[in-house]
């Protein structure tokens, strides 16, 4: 069993690593307060091939693991959590167009999603159904010239702000089977945006209301089959759970970085205060619930990536456990600061504010004990 990475992965994750310390950390607070993140950052982004993670080479995109997708993320979450988390909805998003659209849609689009010319939002929560995403109410009704969709999505990071939205809509009967994919494009009528939601953390990422009023969309803009969008939509959430989770790895581990040069900076009765055996415990302890979280982590993208029978339970698992290790460890290095923790100079509220929200997107932590539960119920002996 080897854990070290290879030459290439090391590659990846210092390329992300050294994009992110230059042009995004310089920003972030910036970019909180203005509640926006500049649209000419992801054509930058796109340059590197990160638009396109895991889309297939063939599609003209970087065809990465899972495991290697993981590494940018943690990488640029070190920079700041709220862009790399709003990077992984549009690989999410791009993954479902170039896995189950089909040739005309993508050869119309997927140029400028790769290259992230077109900045893509994910359409599943609505305001009645969040956990119970099967119960999604929005409507996509069949017309001679395509669908007119009527509904609602709720929390959509890009709402107002995206180039074009992935919408889980229902085409048919209730539960599972009745949901769909489609494809819409900023500006088509019926199209609108709620106000900007005034939220916790992830500031920098514009979030609103997706609103269809009459929407009108043609055929060619179905995602895929009728029908099968619910699948479609569960698939993709397996790979934005491990991306989510690598967000907290990579905050969690630049808030140690930044809490032992404190340490060893602040004096306390005539010393650093690293050196107070009771502080340097709990550094101790950080450090043992990351390295147990990347583990975790990584060994669940390896999963992921040789389709395991049990590659979901694993990355539900993942998700939990270094979403919640993460926003321990962030919270510990606030109160290692200090007063000075609390300031919004030092950093580190804003990764307390961010990471917290790691815990409820994607899937609910209650919710990836139930899959695993679920799991485990299923394979007994």
């Amino acid at each position: 069993m080897d854990f070290a990475l290879t030459e290439e992965q090391s590659a990846i994750f210092d390329m992300a690593f050294a994009f992110g310390q230059d042009n995004i950390a310089p920003h972030a607070r910036q970019w909180e307060a203005d509640g926006t993140i500049p649209k000419d950052l992801w054509p930058q982004i796109g340059a590197l091939g990160f638009g396109g993670l895991y889309v297939s080479e063939d599609s003209g995109g970087a065809g990465l693991t899972r495991l290697d997708a993981t590494l940018v993320f943690e990488a640029l979450s070190m920079a700041c959590p709220s862009v790399a988390a709003f990077l992984s909805i549009h690989n999410m998003c791009a993954r479902m167009l170039d896995s189950f659209a089909d040739e005309a849609l993508k050869a119309r689009v997927m140029a400028d999603v790769i290259s992230m010319n077109t900045v893509l939002s994910y359409c599943l929560t609505e305001p009645g159904s969040g956990s119970d995403a099967a119960a999604l109410k929005t409507r996509a009704d069949r017309t001679n010239e395509g669908y007119t969709l009527n509904g609602t999505k709720a929390f959509i990071s890009g709402g107002g702000y995206s180039d074009a939205y992935i919408a889980m809509v229902r085409t048919g009967e209730d539960g599972p089977k009745g949901i769909s994919t489609v494809y819409i494009e900023d500006g088509t009528p019926g199209l609108s945006f709620g106000g900007l939601e005034d939220k916790m953390g992830w500031r920098s990422q514009p979030t609103a209301q997706v609103q269809f009023d009459d929407c009108k969309i043609p055929a060619g803009n179905l995602v895929g089959q009728e029908g099968h969008g619910f699948k479609y939509a569960m698939m993709g959430l397996d790979g934005g759970r491990l991306n989510i989770a690598a967000c907290s790895l990579g905050a969690a581990q630049i808030a140690i970085n930044q809490t032992l040069d404190y340490m060893g900076e602040r004096k306390a009765f005539g010393k650093p205060i690293d050196q107070f055996q009771g502080l340097q415990f709990r550094l101790a302890d950080m450090e043992i619930d990351l390295q147990a979280a990347r583990v975790f982590l990584r060994q669940a993208a390896w999963k992921l990536d040789q389709g395991a029978p049990d590659a979901t339970k694993h990355c539900a698992m993942a998700k939990k456990f270094v979403t919640e290790a993460g926003s321990r460890i962030v919270d510990q290095c606030l109160q290692l600061h200090g007063g000075y923790g609390y300031l919004a100079d030092y950093g580190i509220e804003k990764l307390v504010r961010d990471l917290r929200v790691h815990q409820i997107l994607e899937g609910t932590n209650e919710i990836m004990r139930v899959i695993t539960a679920r799991h485990m119920l299923e394979t007994r002996g």
